[in-house]
């Protein structure tokens, strides 16, 4: 007989880094540890009602992973320079909320090498680390930048991806663990490559602003996978409003399944509940 363990309004799921990954399905007010039900049948039901993220009004559609269209519209965590931080606006008054940006975008950031579907770039801000490591499935992950602000982040990443990749093959990702790399290397040879264009940016920013880090340790991530698949499905929720069966693993912020696997910030917001088969 099935058993409910939680129903509610899907957030990102919460993790914990140990060996492996601890996660926590958050719906609504509870907090459901999964690594627990590996191997068990679970299931997720979709009842047909989105709420708003941010504001909790009900939404017959969402964006950007969980906001209604106003407040996607309106919030700043929201506008396109989150996607793309060189095209910051800050400076010219048009954030769209200004005291946001100070306490989310006008603070340290790092620039890290990351290891997903193979070897890539990326930025987080240093209240991340690791948790954005974890939510893109990487498996190593290590700083080559401290930045004072997004914006020189983006700046930064804009050079280097010139480079390397600032994509994750998603599918790759979820078929198994990419091959270990050498992250110090890669990073001497990233410099190598970009040191002119990173010495020209420094000199207009300053050595404060953008900062090399040498010899930052890497950080491991291994993740709770029973089996991974050989052929990525995946279950879509505004098609078909059950998804699961088997729980295999979980990786960045995918259950993977017998059947199937699911995104879960990509339901945020929606009404769902899960259980226990």
């Amino acid at each position: 007989m099935a058993e409910l363990l939680a129903a509610g309004a899907v957030r990102k799921m919460k993790t914990r880094l140990e060996q492996p990954v601890q996660y926590l399905l958050v719906l609504g007010d509870h907090e459901v540890p999964l690594n627990q039900y590996l191997g068990r049948e679970l299931w997720l039901e979709y009842g047909g009602e989105i709420n708003c993220i941010h504001c909790a009004r009900k939404t017959r559609k969402s964006f950007n992973q969980g906001y209604c269209y106003p407040c996607f519209r309106s919030l700043a965590r929201c506008d396109s320079c989150i996607m793309s931080p060189e095209k910051c606006h800050y400076a010219a008054g048009t954030c769209r909320e200004p005291e946001w940006g100070e306490q989310h975008c006008m603070i340290d950031h790092f620039v890290y090498l990351a290891n997903t579907s193979g070897l890539k770039v990326g930025i987080t801000r240093g209240s991340q680390v690791p948790t954005r490591w974890i939510d893109q499935g990487a498996t190593q992950a290590q700083p080559i930048f401290r930045v004072s602000t997004r914006f020189y982040s983006g700046l930064v990443e804009d050079v280097l991806r010139s480079h390397i990749t600032d994509r994750t093959q998603w599918q790759a990702m979820l078929k198994g663990d990419a091959e270990p790399c050498d992250l110090d290397r890669a990073r001497e040879e990233l410099l190598a490559q970009s040191g002119a264009e990173i010495a020209a940016l420094q000199r207009q920013y300053g050595l404060q602003a953008i900062t090399s880090l040498e010899s930052h340790p890497q950080t491991l991530i291994g993740y709770p996978v029973l089996q991974y698949p050989t052929r990525v499905k995946s279950f879509n929720l505004d098609k078909s409003s059950r998804a699961g069966g088997t729980l295999l693993g979980i990786k960045g912020q995918y259950l993977i399944f017998d059947g199937g696997v699911i995104n879960m910030r990509k339901y945020g917001g929606y009404q769902l509940s899960l259980t226990l088969n």
